[in-house]
């Protein structure tokens, strides 16, 4: 299965983005989508998380309440809304698949190339 994210760009702070990832090669159905982040000097970190169905979904605390995963299945393709952005927010981000549910990057088994979003202030 193969990804790609898209999405990223400049903000200011406050301001919005929605990041897509569409997905190819695979039963986009079959997988746990993941949305994970890496700001510069640090680790990549997990961010959120849409099961099989939209029914089921999870949040990193950091981002909790300013960010809404979902998907498409019908269009093979992921979402991660993105509100109140923040400096803090600042990073390259990659969503990822897994068979599985988990918010840990070492379970996902196939990743996008990534999408830098930058939050000026």
């Amino acid at each position: 299965v193969q990804l790609q994210a898209c999405g990223g760009g400049l903000v200011h702070v406050g301001g919005s983005l929605r990041l897509s990832c569409v997905v190819s090669g695979g039963t986009f159905s079959d997988y746990t989508i993941g949305w994970f982040r890496q700001a510069p000097g640090k680790e990549r970190m997990f961010v959120a998380v849409v099961g099989w169905s939209v029914d089921r979904t999870y949040y990193d605390d950091s981002v909790k309440g300013r960010c809404t995963i979902s998907r498409d299945n019908a269009k093979n393709t992921a979402y991660l809304q993105m509100n109140s952005l923040s400096p803090e927010d600042t990073a390259v981000y990659y969503c990822a698949a897994s068979k599985g549910w988990s918010t840990y990057a070492e379970h996902y088994d196939a990743w996008g190339q990534g999408t830098l979003v930058t939050v000026s202030s």
